[in-house]
């Protein structure tokens, strides 16, 4: 049987940023995170390849 992670969990990364825009497509990127040591949702700057640039990415449900 294979071990369990413990308290980490994947969370999906959204930009924001390009939902102000009318460029087609979806930017998002999966990651991890440990919910006990982080309860709020994260936010992190990614590469967004439909804006061609550095984008804010926050966390979706």
């Amino acid at each position: 049987m294979a071990k369990s992670k413990g308290n980490r969990v994947q969370v999906i990364l959204e930009c924001t940023e390009q939902k102000n825009t009318n460029v087609p497509g979806i930017s998002r990127y999966i990651t991890t995170k440990n919910k006990k040591n982080t309860t709020e949702r994260i936010e992190l700057k990614k590469f967004n390849p439909y804006l061609k640039k550095v984008t804010v990415h926050k966390e979706i449900k």
